[in-house]
C-alpha cells in the first residue's frame, strides 16, 4: 500500500478552492524551511473546535493549546493552577478539528520542571493522549537536558525564553527580560535550547533588537509574543487578539476585533426576544 503525497491546500474561493484538494500538514521542518525563505508564520492559541476548525481555515500554521487555558477557559487568575489532566482533553479537542495547522501541547507548571524523566512522561502523555504534533515547555539552559531526553525520544519540542509566565514569582512579577547587560542571558539561553534539540522557540517579553539578534544568530524559527517585528513569527492568545477577554491588555497586543461586543448585542437580542415572545416564532416550531 502506497502512501499520498501531502499537498498544500487551496484557500479562497477560486476555481482551485472549489475542488478536494489532499491538504499538506504543516510539519516542524516547514517552519525551518519558511525561515530559511525568509516566510513569517502565524501562531494562535486555541482551545476548543470551532475556534481550532476556523484559524486552520484561516491558514494559521501553527495552534498552541497553551496553559493560558488557566486563565480564559477555567477562569484561573494565572497559568499555573491548570493541570496536566485538564490540558489533555483540550488538546484532543484540538487535534482532532484541524486539518494542516501544527497542535502544540502547552507543559503545564509542574509536570516537566523535576527532571528529564518527568518531562518526558508528561510530554508521551499529549502526544498519546492528547494528539498534540509537539509539546512546548517554559525555560532556557536549565531544560537543556529535558529537551535532549524528549528529541532523542522522538518528541519535538518548542522551547519557551524571556518572560516565562510559570516563573512569574520568581522573576518579580510581568517584567521585560534581556533588557541591558541581561541580554547575553536571552542568547545564551536561546543557543542553548537550539544545541539542545528544540525545533523552535517563543521569545516573551524581550527587547526588540535583542529577539532581532536572537533570530539572526539561530537557525531554528523564533516565535515573538512581545518581542518586536523581527522574530520569524508571532503569537497571541486568540480571545486577547479577537476581543473576547476585556479590560486591560498588554502593550504587545493588537485587538482585531470585538467578539465581546458582538457576542453581548447577540446575547441581549436572544434574551430580549425570549422575553417578549418574538422567538420562537411560527418559522421556528414543528
Amino acid at each position: 500500500m502506497t502512501s499520498t503525497p501531502e499537498e498544500t491546500a487551496p484557500y479562497g474561493t477560486g476555481p482551485a478552492a472549489a475542488a478536494p484538494t489532499p491538504v499538506r500538514r504543516i510539519r516542524t521542518h516547514h517552519l525551518r524551511e519558511m525561515k530559511e525563505r525568509g516566510e513569517r508564520f502565524a501562531m494562535l492559541t486555541a482551545y476548543e473546535q470551532y475556534a481550532a476548525q476556523t484559524f486552520d481555515e484561516a491558514g494559521v500554521e501553527v495552534l498552541l493549546v497553551g496553559d493560558s487555558a488557566s486563565n480564559n477557559v477555567y477562569g484561573n487568575e494565572t497559568s499555573l493552577p491548570v493541570t496536566v489532566d485538564e490540558l489533555l482533553p483540550l488538546t484532543r479537542a484540538v487535534s482532532r478539528s484541524v486539518k494542516r495547522s501544527l497542535v502544540v501541547g502547552d507543559l503545564p507548571f509542574g509536570s516537566y520542571q523535576r527532571s528529564p524523566e518527568q518531562a518526558y512522561d508528561t510530554a508521551v502523555r499529549f502526544m498519546k493522549e492528547g494528539g498534540a504534533h509537539c509539546v512546548k515547555l517554559e525555560g532556557g539552559r536549565e531544560m537543556a537536558p529535558q529537551i535532549e531526553l524528549m528529541t532523542r525520544g522522538g518528541i519535538p519540542v518548542m522551547a519557551h525564553i524571556g518572560f516565562t509566565p510559570q516563573s512569574e514569582h520568581a522573576l518579580g512579577g510581568y517584567r521585560v527580560q534581556g533588557r541591558g547587560d541581561t541580554a547575553s542571558r536571552i542568547l545564551d539561553d536561546a543557543h542553548a535550547v537550539q544545541d539542545a534539540g528544540a525545533f523552535a522557540v517563543v521569545m516573551e517579553m524581550v527587547p526588540g533588537d535583542v529577539a532581532g539578534q536572537v533570530t539572526k544568530e539561530l537557525t531554528i524559527p523564533t516565535i515573538g509574543i512581545g518581542a518586536g517585528p523581527d522574530c520569524d513569527g508571532q503569537v497571541l492568545v486568540w480571545q486577547d487578539a479577537f476581543g473576547l477577554r476585556t479590560g486591560k491588555m498588554a502593550k504587545f497586543v493588537k485587538q482585531y476585533a470585538d467578539m465581546h461586543g458582538v457576542l453581548l448585542e447577540a446575547a441581549r437580542s436572544y434574551a430580549a426576544e425570549v422575553k417578549d415572545g418574538s422567538f420562537p416564532g411560527p418559522e421556528h416550531t414543528f
